[in-house]
């Protein structure tokens, strides 16, 4: 038994607030939706304890957002998983530490031309698992997971699909996802 999820799992604030998104407001705002809500909910943030490994790969520690995915954007469109292929056979893991002190982040930050994607920790694997997941959010493809000890596996082509030849989302444009027996 388990889910099976397209584009991402995500955890941690941004997915409390898909989760608190009302549909009538997607309805009226569209993606905007999820900023008003983030925005209205912004007092409420807190970071979430983790643990994830998987093959040569161990994290733990303070969070604010996780992404798994096979594709790059989460809902919002947000870039979570810049470097995801959808038919490598792996999962793309992001991970936005919590800052460990506010004045340090914004320092880095400003260093760093305000790009948050220098604060991730990235990896690339067949399969991780959530061991311990206190305060974690977590959603697949926007939809609320319960649990605290889970584990995500990439299915590789296990669903057929058609994408433009030069997609940047495919290794292989001439095998998108064929599924073989």
């Amino acid at each position: 038994g388990g889910q099976i999820f397209l584009n991402m799992a995500t955890g941690g604030f941004g997915s409390q607030v898909t989760a608190n998104t009302s549909e009538d407001l997607k309805k009226i705002l569209g993606g905007a939706a999820y900023l008003f809500t983030g925005l209205s909910r912004f007092s409420e943030l807190k970071a979430a304890y983790g643990e994830l490994e998987g093959p040569d790969f161990h994290w733990k520690g303070e969070l604010l957002a996780l992404g798994i995915g096979n594709g790059r954007q989460a809902g919002g469109g947000h870039e979570l998983c810049p470097g995801a292929m959808a038919d490598d056979g792996l999962l793309d893991v992001s991970i936005l530490p919590a800052p460990q002190e506010v004045v340090g982040t914004l320092r880095e930050l400003m260093t760093n031309g305000w790009g948050l994607d220098t604060m991730f920790v990235r990896a690339r694997l067949p399969w991780v698992n959530i061991k311990v997941a206190q305060g974690l959010y977590i959603n697949l493809d926007g939809e609320p997971l319960e649990g605290d000890d889970l584990h995500f596996e990439a299915l590789p082509k296990a669903l057929r699909v058609h994408l433009p030849v030069d997609s940047p989302l495919v290794v292989k444009a001439d095998d998108l996802l064929a599924h073989r027996e």
